[in-house]
């Protein structure tokens, strides 16, 4: 199954490719260190995990590099295009709510979100098109008229991050997306994943705990444990010693 662009759903096209370079990152708040000396690169069109236990520092991180949290060190965006402007960020939040008795629908709530257009009244055909288009990027457009308070955990990701792709992102950057998503329900979320970033050619950074979906997804994982412990391919990071010292866990080719 494979994901077409679609004309009327506005975005940048895949020409601007994009990595993201971490040098001595680190966030303090008051006398608290969340972060410390973290470093690591984002390639181009490359899928990264970020791991590691509650209270790491991986929320923190992620608002570091949307500019949401300040911080020491610096945190640079390369582009293929050569434009020396800040790159678009796509950002999915960890585990949103809503009321299961909330009337809102999914067009009702990404027509607000993406053309501020108010709830209580009816959405043009034109606005109706523009959010099914979108939509479809995550093959969630036979949702759109569903509750958002009525969609199971799969199918909320699946819209909100349509609505991280509207307009186009350079990066993706999701917080624990697999997070209140049954196992079938993560499998696909995850090949979806994986068909954006081919179709759209865009860098994702994901934090998750689910650690045995690492092998056939994740080009590269870091574990975070308000600093980087380890750094690699999934089988080198689940295989180390700074994994099963954290985690006490036995995981990966490597483990022994």
């Amino acid at each position: 199954m494979s994901i077409h662009k679609h004309d009327n759903c506005t975005g940048r096209g895949c020409e601007g490719l994009c990595c993201l370079e971490l040098k001595n990152v680190g966030v303090t708040m008051g006398t608290d260190e969340l972060l410390r000396e973290v470093s690591f690169h984002l390639h181009c069109g490359e899928i990264a995990a970020l791991i590691g236990p509650n209270g790491a520092g991986k929320s923190s991180l992620f608002k570091a590099i949307l500019g949401q949290l300040p911080h020491s060190g610096s945190i640079g965006f390369q582009r293929s295009d050569g434009a020396k402007s800040r790159p678009v960020i796509g950002y999915v939040p960890q585990s949103p709510t809503f009321d299961r008795g909330d009337p809102v629908s999914v067009l009702d709530f990404f027509a607000a979100a993406v053309g501020d257009w108010p709830v209580f009244l009816p959405i043009p055909r034109k606005l109706r098109e523009r959010v099914g288009a979108c939509l479809a990027r995550t093959h969630a457009e036979g949702l759109m008229d569903k509750r958002v308070g009525a969609l199971s955990g799969g199918e909320l990701q699946r819209v909100l991050m349509a609505l991280a792709l509207e307009p186009l992102p350079h990066i993706l950057i999701l917080d624990e997306p697999l997070s209140g998503v049954d196992v079938e329900g993560e499998r696909q979320l995850l090949d979806m994943l994986d068909e954006l970033r081919r179709t759209y050619d865009l860098s994702i950074l994901f934090s998750t705990h689910d650690f045995a979906t690492l092998e056939q997804y994740a080009d590269k994982v870091i574990l975070l444990q308000n600093t980087v412990l380890k750094i690699g391919s999934p089988g080198q990071v689940l295989g180390s010693a700074e994994f099963q010292g954290v985690f006490h866990l036995r995981m990966g080719k490597g483990a022994e």
